[in-house]
């Protein structure tokens, strides 16, 4: 069932072995680092360019009922993993910290999606413009129901913010935001305009992601070692829960698509975890989860499951389904 010829093409992905020697950096104890600002720049020029490239593919689709079925199936993928993965956490964690990793595995990461994106081209394949606002969407409900958890479950005397705070929190997250406004900016643009910064948001990205992907390493290759030392339960869950998540996905997703690019960008988000946009959020609705375990779970675990094996595992299943 699984491609392993397209397991091995993957791990030699250019973009990818930059992410393994930004690990390696740090097992070495070398100096690498990539600038905070610097590193900060090439993630908004992601985000921009995603978003960017979306609203032209949208531009040129022709709007139909599978475009809304992408977007309800996606929200509610991202409704329900909270929902079960924190009845299985809260049995080992505090109430916070089981809201908390809940919310960060139902939410997605950008970085994932767009290396998704990346590994499309690799085979020739290419997701409809709409999959980028289906991502966008998918973030915000995951850390509400996250909240919504913990507030039921909590001490009744324990105080936790409004949800109409945490709300417009999670909507108005930057990264949120600038790949909606993208996505918007490039669906108003015309072919020529868009033409004239085709340089900026096509020519250069491979180039971008695979240095955004060193910085990555670096950054996991830190958080690593520390949450090794935090139980066995978290790493297997860290590693179960991505993948079962995103298998169940990549066959049950022809309900509501036939396009297998799109299917499989629909179980790589399924199958993403949150380090960006929910340690942002939680540290305002859960300051009392540790960060410390629901972000190296996310980065330092997930993530590069999912670059490194995933993306061709969930490819194979799509095709398989």
């Amino acid at each position: 069932m699984i491609d392993y010829k397209l397991l091995i093409d993957n791990l030699t992905n250019p973009a990818l072995l930059f992410f393994v020697l930004g690990i390696l950096a740090v097992r070495l104890k070398s100096d690498l680092e990539i600038p905070p600002n610097s590193s900060k720049f090439i993630s908004l020029y992601l985000l921009f360019s995603i978003g960017f490239r979306g609203g032209q593919e949208l531009a040129h689709s022709n709007f139909s009922i599978g475009i809304v079925w992408s977007i309800l199936f996606g929200i509610a993928i991202a409704c329900l993993i909270p929902l079960y993965t924190f009845l299985i956490l809260k049995k080992r964690l505090s109430t916070e910290n089981a809201g908390a990793i809940a919310a960060a595995y139902g939410s997605v990461s950008a970085v994932t999606f767009v290396t998704a994106l990346s590994f499309l081209e690799t085979q020739n394949l290419k997701s409809s413009g709409h999959m980028v606002a289906v991502m966008a969407l998918m973030e915000a409900p995951a850390i509400v129901i996250g909240v919504m958890l913990i507030r039921l479950c909590s001490e009744k005397n324990q105080q936790t913010p409004k949800m109409r705070s945490i709300l417009k929190h999670s909507l108005t997250n930057g990264s949120v935001l600038l790949i909606l406004g993208s996505l918007v900016i490039g669906l108003l643009a015309n072919d020529q305009q868009a033409e004239g910064i085709k340089p900026f948001t096509t020519d250069l990205f491979k180039g971008f992601l695979a240095i955004f992907l060193l910085d990555m390493g670096i950054v996991s290759g830190k958080k690593l070692s520390d949450f090794l030392k935090s139980g066995r339960f978290l790493t297997v869950f860290a590693i179960v829960i991505p993948l079962l998540n995103g298998a169940i996905v990549a066959a049950i997703s022809s309900f509501v698509t036939n396009q297998d690019a799109d299917r499989f960008i629909l179980a790589v988000l399924a199958a993403s975890a949150s380090y960006i946009a929910v340690p942002a959020a939680m540290k305002i609705a859960a300051p009392k989860a540790n960060p410390g375990i629901y972000f190296p779970m996310a980065l330092a675990i997930t993530f590069p499951l999912n670059i490194t094996i995933g993306l061709p595992v969930y490819l194979s299943l799509v095709r398989a389904f």
